[in-house]
């Protein structure tokens, strides 16, 4: 592939996020949607007259074999059910084709190991995709930090939540270990944005949750330590507002992030605080975090280029989704190092 190439995509699964996720391949200025294929007879063809319907060379699959077996895919955004990720990311692998996976990549740090030796033995790219963090506000909140605006990182506080509708309930039919409940499905995010502002792995966790019949979780808080008296709190729901921001709190300040997950329209606000009584705001130009996603992984594979989320992190963030889960149903500290 040249440099001035694009990236040709297929979609693995008519999931839900193709409301985003279709039309921002279409967008990037470096990738190409060929195909998209789904198990459920004609679901793949709705999907895609209804996210793009001006795409007439896409090609449609009632059948996942189908997109892997088609040579013109290079890359393959994979949104099946959490529970399937890591056996389907290893059959596009073995493909040769390059794979960004929804979150969560797997369930477990031995399925992302595996899904690393493959990667590597295929010589193709792997990302996990947490698409907030392509979007540009990270970038300004870490440039304030690196400032010394608010001096040495100590606490972070994310909460990430909504009223569950009925069109997401089969987030809760599935046991936790089959990748279902809040976990999984926006724990994941909460984690992960709460661990971005630390430089190493943390050395405990401890949880409490709220489960329903399935066994999947509806509610976590907990707190990560990071040792050195430095702690990362998260809090999640289904049954509880909307919210979805971050609170990171220094020897000097703090900075917050309004609204981690960017829906179309949303305006980025950032604003920061010094403890000398100085207080600001910003207002960020709205910017489509899953099209820059898409546009950065078609850019590292066509240059050879290491993505920004590497699988060490998946396999980070992943440890510590894990010792969550178990600290919330043994009720006890989880130690990690």
């Amino acid at each position: 592939m040249t440099k001035a190439a694009k990236l040709n995509w297929g979609i693995l699964g008519a999931a839900r996020v193709n409301e985003r996720l279709l039309p921002a391949i279409v967008e990037a200025s470096n990738a190409k949607l060929v195909a998209i294929a789904s198990r459920r007879p004609g679901a793949a063809a709705q999907t895609l007259a209804q996210y793009a319907p001006q795409q007439h060379h896409v090609r449609t699959y009632d059948g996942l074999e189908a997109l892997l077996d088609d040579n013109e895919v290079n890359a393959v955004y994979l949104p099946l059910a959490n529970h399937e990720h890591a056996e389907w990311a290893l059959r596009v692998i073995e493909r040769g084709k390059h794979v960004l996976c929804e979150k969560p990549m797997a369930l477990t740090v031995a399925d992302i190991e595996a899904i690393e030796t493959a990667a590597r033995q295929h010589n193709v790219t792997v990302m996990e995709g947490f698409m907030y963090r392509f979007h540009p506000q990270h970038a300004r909140v870490r440039e304030l930090i690196d400032s010394g605006s608010i001096g040495e990182v100590r606490s972070v506080r994310s909460s990430f939540s909504f009223m569950m509708r009925p069109a997401r309930i089969y987030r809760l039919q599935e046991s936790i270990e089959r990748g279902g409940g809040a976990m999984w499905d926006i724990g994941c995010y909460a984690i992960h944005s709460a661990r971005m502002f630390f430089d190493h792995d943390p050395v405990a966790v401890t949880a409490l949750s709220r489960h329903v019949e399935s066994g999947a979780d509806i509610s976590t808080s907990g707190v990560i330590d990071f040792g050195a008296g430095k702690f990362a709190h998260f809090d999640f729901s289904f049954e509880r507002a909307r919210r979805c921001e971050y609170e990171i709190t220094g020897t000097k300040g703090g900075i917050k992030c309004h609204i981690v997950w960017q829906l179309p329209g949303d305006v980025p606000v950032i604003s920061w605080w010094t403890e000398d009584g100085r207080q600001y705001e910003e207002r960020l130009p709205a910017e489509n975090h899953f099209k820059l996603e898409i546009e950065h992984f078609s850019h590292c594979v066509l240059n050879g280029h290491a993505p920004l989320l590497s699988l060490e992190d998946a396999k980070s963030n992943c440890r510590t989704i894990v010792a969550a889960l178990q600290s919330a149903a043994q009720e006890r500290v989880i130690r990690l190092a």
